[in-house]
């Protein structure tokens, strides 16, 4: 189900389209559709690439039930891979009432956990931040018919209150 570039997966009964950028390493759309589930229980609209009217683009977001996707902040605002310290600075100061999640694959969290730690620092944030490294046996938490099963105990994690 993962091999081709376009992918409908499921979750809590609800379903995404992922579509795998031709320059995209595999595990960065792999995670997006990991965290859309995994947060899903506590954010049961959560969504994946929606601009938001922002001058940054989250890889995952969540709004409240009745909110204005453009012009309200989001709940819930996650990220896959790779994100720029500005950016990471940007939005925790700018958005402090916004559960933030990153991710990464099959990453040691001890040496990210202490650069986020800095670039937190002086932040009054009211909403948790949370650090997510999926092994590299996650794969295996999808099943051939594009479901996925996933839980925080199938991931390793750090949460910053």
């Amino acid at each position: 189900i993962l091999s081709r570039r376009k992918w409908k997966l499921y979750a809590h009964d609800q379903h995404i389209v992922v579509v795998k950028g031709t320059r995209e390493k595999f595990t960065h759309p792999l995670m997006k559709a990991l965290v859309w589930a995994l947060y899903m229980p506590e954010y049961p609209n959560i969504s994946i690439e929606i601009r938001i009217g922002d001058k940054y683009k989250p890889d995952v977001v969540a709004f409240e039930d009745d909110a204005e996707l453009r012009g309200s902040s989001p709940i819930f605002w996650g990220e896959a891979g790779q994100v720029g310290s500005d950016k990471i600075k940007s939005i925790a100061r700018r958005y402090r009432d916004t559960h933030f999640a990153i991710a990464k694959w099959n990453t040691n969290l001890h040496h990210f956990s202490l650069h986020l730690e800095e670039l937190l620092d002086g932040i009054k944030r009211n909403a948790p931040f949370d650090l997510i490294s999926f092994p590299e046996n996650t794969v295996d938490c999808i099943d051939d018919d594009g479901n996925i099963h996933i839980s925080f105990d199938d991931v390793t994690w750090i949460r910053y209150e």
